[in-house]
């Protein structure tokens, strides 16, 4: 039996404060770059030092975290809350939340962060994460933790066929789907009267003569206000769906999950 221990720590760290206007002696023992993961919050604690890597009291200051993406873009602003409540041992202490919504619509990348102090005057001081007064210290933003479900396909374009309508064909991904690969289909309408029905294949190439097999049919009356979903199960290899009515105009997306 193997045993893998894991580990419940605080995500801190260090970085100093430009009080005295230059930095001549500290030398951290490491500077390390942030691992933060989507799908849940994730709280950061920073200790603030000055150039004699003595903790710098900052109950009359706010710390900000502002995040950058690569294309210098700021994508996160937060206000830190001080925990420093007089005592040495939590001199200079500060934490930030960037929540799971902060996260939600970035793509795993590598993020360039930057703390800074402002006062009653609104005048700012820098703090900086290394030896050479370099103030951006790199955050690394990772989905491991929490991958988080399957993106969405969109199906926008049909063609007629002797008074049928079909859509552009899907991957259905059955390399990653098991025997009980789930799929979700939800069609939504505008007016729309008539059959929407989701065929599959096992046909690896798609061409004008692949068979296609009816997987589930949902009928319209043009009196719908919601979307109509449909579930089921199966490997395939491609997905499309058929209309029996002009869908142009009146069936306004269908969005699938595999």
């Amino acid at each position: 039996m193997q045993l893998t221990p894991r580990y419940l720590v605080d995500n801190k760290i260090t970085i100093i404060a430009n009080d005295a206007g230059f930095i001549t002696e500290y030398r951290p023992v490491y500077q390390r770059h942030i691992k933060v993961y989507k799908g849940i919050d994730n709280v950061l604690q920073f200790k603030v030092l000055n150039h004699d890597q003595k903790p710098v009291d900052i109950t009359a200051q706010t710390p900000k975290l502002v995040v950058f993406d690569a294309n210098k873009l700021m994508v996160i602003e937060h206000d830190c809350t001080v925990t420093d409540d007089g005592s040495t041992t939590t001199r200079g202490n500060c934490k930030v939340t960037i929540t799971e919504n902060d996260l939600l619509n970035l793509n795993t990348q590598f993020l360039s962060y930057n703390v800074y102090l402002v006062d009653s005057n609104s005048d700012k001081t820098l703090t900086y994460t290394d030896t050479n007064f370099g103030a951006d210290g790199i955050m690394h933003l990772e989905d491991t933790a929490f991958p988080g479900p399957a993106a969405t396909h969109s199906l926008t374009t049909f063609t007629e066929d002797n008074s049928v309508w079909y859509s552009e064909a899907l991957d259905a991904q059955p390399g990653i789907n098991g025997n009980e690969g789930l799929h979700t289909a939800s069609v939504y309408t505008s007016s729309y009267t008539g059959n929407v029905t989701v065929q599959a294949t096992l046909e690896n190439q798609i061409t004008g003569s692949t068979k296609w097999s009816d997987i589930s049919t949902l009928t319209f009356t043009g009196s719908e206000t919601e979307p109509k979903p449909v579930n089921f199960n199966g490997v395939f290899s491609h997905l499309r769906v058929s209309a029996s009515a002009n869908p142009t105009d009146k069936v306004t997306k269908i969005l699938v999950r595999n």
